[in-house]
């Protein structure tokens, strides 16, 4: 005999189909008072026995699902909310020196400050991590003051503290008006979405609340180092005046918006010029060393390096090779615009550049060749280099690979060793192969390569900063045949006159072929920056 509990399922089950049979004899037999002495009693079983209540685990995994929804839609609200109202409310214009500006926080992944110097370009700053972005667009210059400066000489001199004092000002409004702007944003996007005021003061607050932790991430992560290495986006024959003077920016980094109103003065002066723009004066403490690479018969870089030599008033030009494709005869032709680019051409052969091609290069005015270790000494720095042992092109000879580049750069820092032990220590060596290159770590401080048509910078084991750059062809007119022709890529180094150590540099970066627009970044050797000690001496 099977017992079944009177409050189970199938009991309930059971008793309404007797119930249901009972029910509906009585009916036939025309039994009224039996049936209702049935319904009664199942009336009263139904009292006794209510529905099962779903289980508990159910109604926590709802109430938990529910919860989250809140919580993600409660967020996405205040974001939403949060962003609008920056974007409608929180700008404010505010005068730095000569200059009309308007200034905005804007929702960002990487932080960071863009000063936007329409119609020269940009520059970025990394001067935060944070998700919030500092936006400043120089409008235009102002009549008044700028005349008002014509008219008295005298307070450019005291040009920087005015705009020091602006900015300060100007930052102060944006900071209780982005305030309101996210409150204002995200409160009203709270209460058209929630109906409730509860709901839309908990959005403004949570707002608030997001908008203090972005500005103490940013505090906690403020760098003034930022404004010694900025990044200029627009065109190339304004970088050098934008970006301002290698030696000046590396010496006096002591107050962040001292620096920042130095870049916006030299903004400013470009404003100012009523017909061309001024005149790139490089600090003349400094060596200037353009270091181009990788050309492979591209025209278009003999154009791009004398503009350079000339913005940048360039001191000497280092070539790391393969400035040919197949080193042929008849290629030599393309080399002869190196003798006229207004700066001393120091060139190594490539795994492109055959004999041939180093023999036409010798007999070019201007031009100093290396190889097996040969030194020169251009614009006050010694430079010992050696071509590459391998000529690719030529499919009659088996390549090596790293085997016979490594030999030759156990060679050439033989070579410098040498020289050191000679009384004359070697400021560069240069290579084309970045491998061979690796070879001299510990010999030099600085070593120059090419090959990989990509620019990378690092400091090896031993000591010696190992700078490769990119394709300064843009990887040669075969690029031409991309959907996106690969960017032209060259540096400016610039170097103590009296020490030789390498000071700063600027990355630059040609879109595609083109000359118009450029990006230049300003970078700093690790022993550069702010609060590092000073490099030892040799």
């Amino acid at each position: 005999m099977v017992r079944v509990p009177l409050r189970s399922p199938h009991f309930l089950r059971a008793a309404g189909a007797t119930v249901r049979r009972r029910l509906r004899a009585c009916l036939d037999s025309g039994g009224s008072s039996r049936a209702a002495t049935v319904t009664r009693s199942l009336r009263r079983l139904t009292r006794r026995s209510p529905a099962r209540p779903a289980p508990a685990a159910t109604l926590d995994g709802d109430a938990s699902r529910h919860s989250y929804t809140s919580t993600v839609g409660l967020i996405a609200v205040v974001l939403v909310g949060a962003w609008l109202g920056l974007l409608i409310v929180g700008g404010v214009r505010a005068p730095v020196g000569p200059m009309d500006t308007r200034m905005a926080l804007r929702p960002s992944l990487t932080g960071g400050t863009e000063v936007n110097v329409s119609p020269l370009g940009s520059l970025e700053l990394r001067s935060h991590i944070a998700p919030i972005r500092l936006d400043v667009d120089i409008d235009q210059l102002n009549p008044e003051r700028s005349q008002a400066l014509v008219k008295h000489p005298e307070r450019i001199s005291g040009l920087q503290d005015e705009i020091s004092r602006d900015i300060s000002t100007g930052t102060l409004d944006l900071a209780w008006r982005s305030c309101v702007a996210v409150v204002s944003g995200s409160c009203a996007l709270g209460l058209a979405v929630y109906r409730r005021p509860r709901r839309a003061l908990a959005a403004g607050g949570l707002a608030l609340a997001l908008l203090a932790t972005s500005g103490g991430m940013a505090y906690a992560t403020w760098n003034p180092k930022s404004v010694l290495e900025p990044k200029f986006s627009g065109l190339l024959n304004s970088a050098p005046s934008v970006v301002g003077s290698a030696r000046s920016i590396v010496t006096d980094f002591d107050i962040y918006q001292q620096e920042l109103a130095r870049l916006v003065t030299n903004v400013t002066k470009l404003y100012d010029a009523t017909s061309t723009l001024p005149t790139y004066q490089p600090d003349p403490t400094t060596v200037r060393v353009l270091h181009v690479s990788c050309i492979h018969l591209n025209p278009a870089a003999w154009h791009i390096i004398e503009s350079l030599v000339e913005q940048y008033e360039i001191d000497v030009i280092i070539d790391t090779g393969d400035t040919m494709d197949h080193g042929s005869a008849a290629e030599n032709s393309f080399l002869d615009p190196v003798s006229h680019l207004g700066a001393p051409y120091v060139w190594v052969r490539g795994n492109h550049d055959s004999a041939t091609t180093q023999k036409s290069m010798e007999q070019r005015e201007n031009v100093h060749v290396l190889d097996n270790g040969k030194a020169v000494r251009v614009a006050g720095l010694r430079i010992v280099g050696t071509g590459d042992p391998q000529f690719t092109p030529d499919r009659s000879v088996i390549p090596e690979g790293d085997p016979a580049e490594r030999q030759a750069g156990r060679e050439l820092a033989a070579s410098i060793r040498l020289l050191k032990a000679a009384g004359r220590p070697v400021d560069i060596a240069v290579s084309h192969n970045p491998v061979l290159m690796e070879q001299t770590d510990g010999t030099v401080p600085l070593a120059l390569a090419g090959h990989i048509h990509r620019r990378t910078n690092r400091i090896l084991s031993g000591g010696t900063r190992l700078m490769t750059q990119g394709s300064t062809g843009g990887g040669g007119l075969r690029a031409v045949d991309d959907d996106k022709p690969d960017p032209v890529e060259a540096s400016v180094l610039y170097l103590d006159r009296d020490t030789h150590r390498l000071q700063a540099w600027d990355e630059i970066t040609l879109g595609g072929l083109g000359l118009s627009k450029a990006e230049v970044s300003r970078q700093l050797p690790e022993e550069k920056a702010p609060g590092a000690s000073p490099s030892p001496s040799e």
